[in-house]
């Protein structure tokens, strides 16, 4: 093995944004420690990197023991379910791995001298007071709420993330991540984006909830992956929203959807499910400042590579 290469651990690593972070940090010269439980990963959206040397895969559950040989310099925590269809599914895996996997994490961190960056979430702004949210906002979390498994999991990960940096002197970084999509995202994900590119594709009609006026914030893959790898190299320990501001309603989303695909279908209203945010809008002036990051893909762009990717998924 080349020891002269840094060493990077991402839990997720077979999920939608931890397999794009493999890709991107072999590409960067490193040498990738993957390391999934496959809950909601994939093997297939890691399995191009197999044959690599500077690619390596553990089958582990993070709320277990975390045991790496050798030197780390970085950790990259993504591992969580992260779509409501699974959280609600998994209510206490997801908050087992954003509290104990957390811990584990920064334990090993600690114990390797290395620097690691916790992937938490807009959702930790919960149903926002304020438009669009800045990372100095509380938030607004129904902490028993159905949604609460996930935001509460974030929210203690930062807790958990910020007492190591203040009290063992760990190198954290906090990333607060909003909407994201693109390739090897999962059809049945349930999210706004994938539920309509596969009912487009599918011949169904597309399901809005409520009246479609709630906002959200699309950023594309490749522009958050940038966003993440500059705010692990930086020497800023507080957290940084990374995400598009450019907002649109549902409503509008599917109609996008609709022109994009150039299917036939109608959009069909559905009650809103509880404690859904009705707004969300990154204020991304940290990342501008801080990291000279923000947004490079529009959605129309962005829009098409996925839409090719979910037609391809779907033949196979």
């Amino acid at each position: 093995m080349n020891m002269t290469k840094k060493r990077v651990l991402i839990t997720g690593a077979a999920g939608f944004l931890g397999s794009h972070l493999c890709d991107r940090f072999i590409q960067e010269g490193y040498h990738v420690i993957g390391m999934d439980n496959l809950l909601t990963g994939n093997m297939k959206n890691i399995e191009h990197l197999f044959p690599l040397p500077s690619f390596e895969f553990y089958h582990h559950d993070v709320t277990k023991f975390v045991h790496v040989p050798g030197e780390l310099d970085y950790i990259l925590h993504f591992a969580s379910p992260a779509s409501p269809i699974d959280y609600l599914k998994m209510p206490i895996q997801t908050l087992k791995v954003g509290s104990l996997g957390t811990h584990n994490l920064l334990g090993l961190a600690k114990a390797k001298k290395a620097r690691i960056l916790v992937a938490s979430t807009s959702e930790v702004y919960g149903d926002p007071l304020v438009h669009p949210q800045t990372e100095e906002y509380w938030g607004n979390v129904n902490p028993v709420g159905p949604r609460g498994v996930y935001d509460e999991a974030k929210r203690f990960m930062e807790s958990i993330t910020m007492a190591y940096h203040n009290f063992h002197g760990v190198e954290t970084r906090i990333i607060r991540i909003f909407n994201t999509y693109g390739p090897r995202m999962r059809l049945d994900d349930g999210r706004a984006l994938p539920a309509f590119m596969s009912q487009a594709l599918t011949g169904q009609d597309l399901t809005v909830f409520g009246d479609g006026s709630q906002t959200r914030s699309f950023c594309y893959v490749d522009d958050l992956v940038e966003g993440i790898y500059r705010l692990l190299l930086s020497d800023y320990h507080l957290p940084v929203n990374i995400g598009n501001p450019s907002e649109i309603s549902l409503l509008e989303f599917a109609e996008e959807i609709i022109s994009l695909t150039g299917t036939q279908q109608k959009i069909i209203f559905q009650p809103l499910p509880k404690d859904d945010p009705k707004q969300r809008k990154p204020d991304i002036t940290k990342a501008k400042e801080l990291l000279g990051w923000e947004p490079k893909v529009s959605r129309q762009e962005g829009l098409k590579i996925t839409y090719q990717y979910f037609k391809e998924a779907l033949h196979k």
